[in-house]
């Protein structure tokens, strides 16, 4: 949607300026270029927000350590090359996504031993708080810099998670509401990470939440009958709405 197609004249894959990879099982990201309007857009795939290191490099199953008080180093290596940045994580905090891919949780440079910071929901919560900390830190000296925290994505899951039978395949719009009531964000956690500093949040949980009709479902290529996709979005569809309340906010 982004590029209008890879043989697209009005666009360049300038992915190789960022250190990204087109062989990677999962890229790390891409980044397309439109020279007619100077204009860059860059995908990141960090899906803590918090630095990743290789246990051991000689090592093809090697272990991670996931240091939960440090930004992601592609964050701090090109802070300065952005105008616009949106952050945002939340459910690959589980401890599924922990075992498969081999992350250890580590806090100043060793190993966790702190009891609560072993609880999931803990450690995410020191992850956000110190990454919007520390970009608070570094926009002064980003003046052109905006930087937004995005609230979580909801889940629909009915009578169970994906993989013990819940369901997420209503197929009529606002079914259960049709408008927001609340003042405060529904994402308490991204909602206080950014309460007195610079970093603003785009909210659109609670939003979201009206419009469970709108994710995949059943309907995807990996979905199906049994196991129904409520995590990622049909497009055009939901994001759309959010890329307008980012627009408004820029």
């Amino acid at each position: 949607m982004v590029t209008g197609g890879e043989e697209s004249p009005e666009v360049e894959d300038v992915g190789i300026d960022f250190g990204f990879s087109k062989g990677d099982k999962r890229p790390s990201g891409w980044a397309y270029r439109f020279p007619k309007t100077r204009t860059t857009i860059i995908y990141f795939w960090s899906s803590t927000l918090c630095e990743l290191e290789p246990l051991n490099l000689s090592d093809p199953a090697t272990g991670y350590a996931m240091h939960l008080d440090r930004p992601a180093s592609f964050l701090k290596q090109n802070l300065h090359r952005f105008d616009v940045l949106v952050l945002n994580t939340g459910h690959h905090w589980n401890r599924g996504k922990l075992i498969a891919n081999r992350w250890e949780f580590y806090v100043g440079g060793v190993p966790n031993t702190n009891r609560r910071l072993r609880e999931m929901g803990r450690a995410k919560n020191l992850t956000i708080h110190t990454v919007i900390k520390w970009l608070d830190s570094q926009l002064p000296q980003h003046p052109q810099l905006k930087a937004f925290l995005r609230s979580i994505s909801p889940r629909h899951f009915f009578n169970g998670e994906w993989n013990t039978g819940g369901s997420c395949d209503n197929t009529r719009p606002l079914a259960h509401g049709y408008e927001v009531l609340q003042d405060a964000s529904a994402d308490f956690v991204a909602a206080a990470a950014v309460s007195g500093t610079r970093v603003k949040l785009l909210d659109i949980t609670a939003l979201s939440h009206l419009r469970d009709e709108g994710h995949i479902s059943r309907y995807g290529f990996k979905a199906s009958e049994g196991v129904h996709d409520c995590l990622h979005w049909c497009l055009p569809g939901i994001p759309d709405t959010w890329n307008e309340i980012l627009a408004a906010q820029v």
